[in-house]
């Protein structure tokens, strides 16, 4: 069977570039999606800000008008206008991509896929059978996609989250808390994530930005402690629990994996370096997919990322992979200093340099100098 465009996996790049697809003038070619997973429970959550409409606003299961900052020099509350902070989870957002493109006459199949590159299409096995595409988006990745070398920086964020109900009013509905990082630092930046769906109820994490992973029961006895002792909370009853981990690397993700195969999602380095953002970024980069599509017909033609940005995100991870003691009080700083629109701004990659001064200046110019240099050393090896 032929098809124009057939994404090998079927997570948030591979849905969000076929939901591209069949809302463009492209509505009418064939796609096909091969994803090993049923894809039938909440895996995950993801969250970003935006000030413009976007094509999944109305699957946001909260949306939040302010922002908390708290650390142990600030505690500060802003509005985050024109911003909204919003939250899709992950089994809302595969249910109806999965019926819309259903309704587009999408085909699926259930199953590990891989792929033959070719000159004028690529080969696609899955669950044996083989399918001729024109183009083919993988946003699979596996260890041996990255090899490590010492030019970069492997950090992670990682994570344990709890879903809680209480019986009496604990959370203000309206403010999200991106960071509480009123917590012992643990070797790269530590902090408490709050994201509030009621009065009553709301998702707690404990993250951290480090190069690896914590037992299991050290992220629970960190949930408890705060719970208890920052948040007042006696008493709670357990819902969900929310375990990830998410690579923060400099290392470079190239697009093109071959001549009709290209890398989108993580894969394609769409998770921000710095930040672990990475469903806004994805929108995104499925809408400037269809338009190279259409202005050129082939997708490769996509802005890089700026040179600016990919600069800031390596030098912030080489502070906190270099000297970790540093995070903490460099985000109080730039939140402390700056209004918040330009900082969201910044973390997004579409700052002004006037937005970047901002941010920049915030913080105390030696670790970073530091951090600068030692990135500079590396890469000139």
């Amino acid at each position: 069977m032929n098809y124009d465009f057939t994404m090998l996996g079927g997570g948030a790049a591979g849905l969000s570039l076929a939901l591209a697809l069949v809302r463009s003038p492209l509505r009418d070619r064939s796609i096909l999606v091969v994803e090993k997973d049923a894809k039938d429970s909440n895996d995950r959550t993801w969250c970003f800000w935006s000030d413009v409409p976007g094509p999944v606003d109305g699957l946001a299961r909260a949306v939040w008008p302010k922002l908390r900052f708290v650390g142990e020099t600030i505690d500060r509350t802003f509005d985050l206008d024109p911003f909204r902070y919003r939250m899709v989870r992950g089994l809302d957002f595969y249910r109806a991509a999965r019926l819309e493109l259903e309704r587009a006459k999408v085909t699926f199949v259930q199953a590990a896929g891989e792929v033959q590159d070719g000159a004028q299409g690529a080969l696609v096995r899955a669950g044996g059978q083989e399918f001729e595409s024109a183009w083919v988006f993988d946003s699979r990745i596996r260890p041996a996609d990255v090899v490590p070398s010492p030019r970069y920086n492997y950090l992670l964020q990682h994570f344990t989250g709890w879903e809680i109900e209480t019986e009496v009013p604990a959370f203000d509905p309206t403010t999200v808390t991106l960071f509480d990082l009123r917590t012992p630092q643990r070797g790269g930046i530590t902090f408490f994530y709050l994201l509030p769906f009621s009065q009553h109820r709301a998702l707690v994490e404990y993250t951290l930005f480090s190069p690896a992973p914590l037992p299991q029961q050290d992220y629970e006895d960190a949930l408890r402690a705060y719970l208890q002792e920052r948040l007042g909370l006696g008493s709670y009853r357990l819902l969900e629990v929310e375990r990830g981990v998410i690579p923060m690397t400099d290392h470079p993700f190239p697009r093109r994996l071959g001549r009709r195969v290209m890398a989108v999602g993580t894969r394609g380095g769409r998770v921000k370096p710095s930040t672990g953002y990475a469903f806004a970024r994805i929108q995104r980069d499925s809408a400037r997919i269809v338009d190279s599509l259409l202005r050129t017909g082939s997708p490769f033609a996509v802005p890089a990322d700026p040179l600016r940005h990919r600069f800031h995100d390596a030098v912030l991870l080489e502070l906190l992979a270099g000297e970790p003691e540093w995070g903490k009080p460099a985000f109080e700083a730039i939140f402390r200093r700056n209004p918040i629109q330009p900082v969201l701004r910044f973390l997004d990659d579409r700052s002004s340099v006037a937005d970047d001064l901002g941010v920049i200046t915030a913080c105390a110019p030696w670790p970073f100098l530091r951090a600068a240099g030692r990135l500079a050393r590396k890469r000139l090896r």
